[in-house]
């Protein structure tokens, strides 16, 4: 079947039959022979010193093989992270497998025990003795910025990692002659809230370690398998090609899955130490308190506009809540991938972005569903909502004149992002359109006049996506694929691509 016929044609996805029949394999269907079990025992408090760990009557628990402690994995870690900003280049909110000395948010990974039996596992984290000196914790972003806040990391003297505060002159510039000329400044605070991404399947590991041929194999509910691979073989010290990464089927990611995790570290450092294999699952309450959560972004925003409703100036000032620690894209989320398309679909010329990025006694967050491209299109799209109602005009009418016009592309924003090609009022047009929009205005107005609330919402999205290979070490972004001709004419491709929800299998096989 040709591309042609292909598009606008229903397909059965060849995907569906298993997964709705109950015969998909998920990472904790993995049972290999000899297979052992991995808990781990987490921290009570959001802000604590670590005075004494006592690991001895968990060692003593029947079934128990191993309880490991930060201690015992000075060899192992850092967690990765993939662009580390400001002081965190310099080791703030970088750490291990197991927390050292303190925790900094509850849920922080304290100790493993392993043994034979997840049940058994769990008995023996009851024992571990742990002796906290709770300390004041801090979970409001800018009151974590000010000078008196409880430090999370007290060597660097502030919980801000790392600040971008460029001059305003320029931007300050727009807004006084937009004034002058007749125009309007519109200002607003916007939060833009924490959530847990929650998938179906909470996160699992399987790590096998082969002591014959020294491969580790590791099962994974990851959206990150080639990454993963890679900066397990440094980790362990091992060459790429004697570490497998395998990722089953995916029940929900959501972005919270592309992370390299503790626990994936963990259970090979393990396996390799105890020569058999280690499975972890989490549970639902672990994964509401400690897998990676998304958003937490605060933004103090102001623009201005002449009477028409033509944007002349953007001002953004981005204030990002961490978490905790750093983990791979944590401290990148808003600057590297909100900040670009910070203009939206819209031709504004002159925008001006600054940022705090700060630590807090939280879960750290990451990759949530768009991951700080989201966050910006709430933030333009507010934007536009305020010059509307401001200027007492149709929402609809403000974004068709503010639009990046298809003669205009390939079009260089002013913050930074080059955009290929779109013709966005027709697709406006289209969406109104389908909508029947003045007539939903027409009911709305008289819904109102008769004392009902009711709202119409106009909303476009700009999406920077499809990141091409780039980057250095374990955490290049590539993925590998090969080709192979056989004598019969046919062509095998290889590919790498994992997918988790996306359907790349009915894709890939489609003919």
């Amino acid at each position: 079947m040709g591309i042609a016929a292909l598009l606008g044609t229903p397909i059965k996805r060849r995907e569906d039959p298993r997964l709705i029949t109950g015969q998909a394999t998920y990472v904790d269907d993995i049972k290999l022979y000899g297979m052992l079990h991995m808990a781990v025992l987490r921290s009570p408090y959001g802000h604590a010193r670590i005075t004494s760990i006592n690991i001895e009557a968990a060692l003593k628990h029947p079934g128990v093989k191993a309880v490991y402690t930060a201690a015992d994995m000075r060899s192992v870690g850092p967690v990765a992270i993939a662009i580390p900003l400001g002081e965190i280049a310099n080791g703030m909110g970088v750490h291990g497998p197991l927390a050292k000395d303190k925790v900094r948010f509850f849920g922080d990974p304290v100790a493993v025990v392993i043994a034979e039996d997840r049940y058994v596992a769990y008995d023996a984290c009851d024992l571990i003795e742990v002796d906290y000196e709770p300390l004041p914790a801090v979970i409001d972003t800018e009151k974590a910025m000010q000078s008196d806040a409880p430090l999370l990391y007290e060597e660097f003297g502030t919980n801000v990692a790392f600040c971008m505060k460029p001059p305003t002159d320029e931007i300050d510039k727009v807004f006084e002659q937009t004034l002058a000329g007749g125009g309007i400044v519109v200002k607003q605070r916007l939060v833009n809230q924490r959530v847990a991404p929650n998938p179906m399947e909470t996160r699992g590991v399987v790590a096998d370690y082969n002591k014959a041929n020294k491969s580790l194999t590791v099962w994974c509910s990851s959206q990150n398998p080639h990454i993963l691979r890679n900066i397990l073989a440094a980790a362990i010290g091992h060459p790429q090609h004697q570490v497998r990464v395998i990722v089953p089927e995916v029940g929900g990611a959501f972005g919270c899955k592309i992370d390299i995790y503790p626990e994936e570290m963990i259970a090979s450092f393990a396996s390799m130490k105890l020569g058999r294999s280690v499975k972890w699952s989490e549970d639902r309450s672990e994964n509401l308190a400690v897998t990676v959560h998304g958003r937490d972004q605060t933004d103090y925003v102001e623009a201005a506009a002449t009477k028409e409703g033509k944007i002349t100036g953007l001002k953004i000032h981005g204030i990002s809540d961490l978490g905790a620690y750093c983990q791979l894209f944590t401290d990148a989320i808003m600057i590297g991938f909100g900040f670009p398309v910070s203009c939206g679909a819209y031709d504004i010329p002159v925008v001006h972005l600054s940022a705090d990025i700060v630590f807090t006694n939280k879960a750290p967050t990451d990759a949530y569903r768009g991951a700080g491209r989201p966050e910006a299109t709430y933030i333009t799209e507010r934007v536009i909502d305020l010059i509307a109602r401001e200027l007492g005009k149709d929402p609809a009418e403000v974004r068709r004149l503010n639009f990046i016009k298809p003669d205009q592309f390939p079009y260089k924003s002013a913050s930074g992002a080059v955009y290929d090609t779109g013709d966005y009022e027709a697709a406006l047009d289209k969406a109104l359109q389908l909508s029947n929009y003045q007539a939903l205005r027409a009911e709305q107005a008289q819904m109102r006049a008769e004392g009902k609330l009711v709202g119409i919402g106009v909303s476009s999205y700009i999406e920077i996506c499809g990141f091409g290979p780039k980057g250095s070490g374990p955490i290049g972004f590539y993925e590998s694929a090969r080709m192979r001709v056989e004598q019969s004419g046919t062509v095998m491709v290889y590919t790498g691509s994992s997918p988790h929800g996306q359907g790349e299998e009915t894709t890939l096989l489609t003919r």
